[in-house]
C-alpha cells in the first residue's frame, strides 16, 4: 500500500506523501551526530473533498506539527502536500498568498492566536485587507455579517471590543469567523473545543457543523475528544509518535478498533450508561517514548500486550484490513 487513504469515495483536495519533519536539537560536537525530535516521520494519506477527518492520538504524537506542515505554516524535513492536485512546496510566496485564502486554521489557543491589541472589528478585518480589493463599506459589512453567522449578535456589541473583554467562548466563535472569512475549502480545527464548558461545546459543535454544510468545506479535526470525532467527522486518522497506525470510517474504527493503540485510546473514554458493560478494557501502559530516540521496529511495542520479536525488529506498513489501513504486524 502506498498509504492513500479513504481517496476511493471522492476526489482527494489534500494529498500527503511520505511527510517527514526532524527538529534539530543538538549540533555536531566533537565528530558526534547531530540529534533530531522526529515529530512527523513518513506520514502519507488523502483527505478527500467535503468531507471531515478526525486526527487522533496521544499529546506529543506529532498532530500539530502536521497541521502546520499542510498549511505550510513551516518547512518539511522531506515529502510532499497536494492542494487540489499541486505541491504546495513547490509554489513561491506569490502563489502561497493566493492559496491562504482557501486553506485556513483554528489554533488551538484563541486568546493567544488573537493580537491583544486589536479590537475584533481590526483582526476580522485584516483578511480582507489582504487578499481582497474590498471598499471599506464591503469590508465592514463582511465583518459584521461573519458576527452574526457564528452567532455574535448583535455585531456592534462586539465590533470595538478586545480579546480579553471575551469570554472564552466568545473568542472561540471570532476565531472561527476570522478562518472562513474568505470562505476557504479547507479548515483545520485544533482542539477547538478543548477549553471550553459542556455547554458552549455544543454550541460551537453545532456552529461548525452548520458551517461546513453551508459552505461545503473540508475539514481535518484535531483533538483528544473522541466524541467530537464521533459527532462531527466521516473518517479518522490515528497518529502514534510521527506515524499514523489506523485510519477508516469513524464508524468502523470506533466499533472495531483494529491497532492496540485505537483500541487503548478508546478504552480510555468513560461510558455514561453504567448498563454498558464492555467485553474488554485495555490499559495504556507507560508514557509516549521520546521522539529523539523512538523505539526500533513497531514505535508502540515496548507498551503493546501482544508484542512480538518481530515488532521489536520490524516497522509494520500500512495495511488494508477490511476497508481501512492499519500498521500492525499482528495482521499481516
Amino acid at each position: 500500500m502506498d498509504g492513500s487513504l479513504n481517496s476511493s469515495h471522492g476526489q482527494a483536495i489534500i494529498q500527503v506523501r511520505d511527510l517527514r519533519k526532524y527538529f534539530p536539537v543538538s549540533t555536531q560536537i566533537f565528530g558526534r551526530s547531530r540529534r533530531f525530535v522526529r515529530a512527523v516521520d513518513g506520514v502519507s494519506f488523502d483527505i478527500s473533498k467535503q468531507e471531515s477527518y478526525g486526527l487522533i492520538g496521544e499529546s506529543g504524537s506529532g498532530k500539530t506539527t502536521l497541521a502546520r506542515l499542510i498549511l505550510r505554516l513551516i518547512e518539511p524535513t522531506s515529502g510532499s502536500v497536494y492542494f487540489d492536485g499541486q505541491n504546495i512546496y513547490k509554489m513561491n510566496t506569490k502563489q502561497m498568498a493566493l492559496l491562504r485564502r482557501k486553506m485556513q486554521m483554528i489554533f488551538q489557543d484563541p486568546l493567544s492566536s488573537l493580537n491583544p491589541s486589536k479590537t475584533i472589528r481590526q483582526s476580522l478585518e485584516q483578511p480582507f485587507k489582504l487578499h481582497t480589493s474590498f471598499s471599506k463599506e464591503q469590508i465592514e459589512n463582511e465583518v459584521a455579517h461573519l458576527l452574526e453567522v457564528v452567532g455574535l449578535t448583535p455585531p456592534e456589541s462586539f465590533l470595538d471590543r478586545f480579546p480579553h473583554e471575551l469570554s472564552g467562548g466568545q473568542r472561540q466563535r471570532v476565531c472561527i469567523a476570522r478562518a472562513v472569512a474568505l470562505r476557504p475549502a479547507f479548515l483545520i480545527a485544533d482542539e477547538p473545543v478543548s477549553a471550553l464548558d459542556v455547554s458552549v461545546r455544543a454550541q460551537i459543535i453545532r456552529l461548525l457543523r452548520r458551517l461546513q454544510t453551508e459552505s461545503k468545506m473540508t475539514y481535518l479535526i484535531i483533538t483528544h475528544d473522541i466524541a467530537l470525532v464521533g459527532s462531527l467527522c466521516s473518517h479518522v486518522l490515528v497518529m502514534y509518535l510521527g506515524k499514523i497506525v489506523e485510519s477508516g470510517h469513524v464508524e468502523e474504527v470506533i466499533r472495531s478498533p483494529l491497532h492496540p493503540y485505537t483500541q487503548m485510546l478508546l478504552s480510555a473514554v468513560l461510558e455514561p450508561d453504567p448498563n454498558i458493560i464492555k467485553i474488554q478494557r485495555h490499559v495504556l501502559q507507560g508514557e509516549v517514548p521520546s521522539p529523539i530516540n523512538p523505539p526500533s521496529g513497531c514505535h508502540f511495542h515496548p507498551r503493546c500486550p501482544y508484542a512480538t520479536e518481530r515488532c521489536k525488529r520490524e516497522p509494520p506498513r500500512l495495511t488494508e484490513v477490511d476497508g481501512r489501513l492499519v500498521a500492525c504486524h499482528l495482521y499481516t
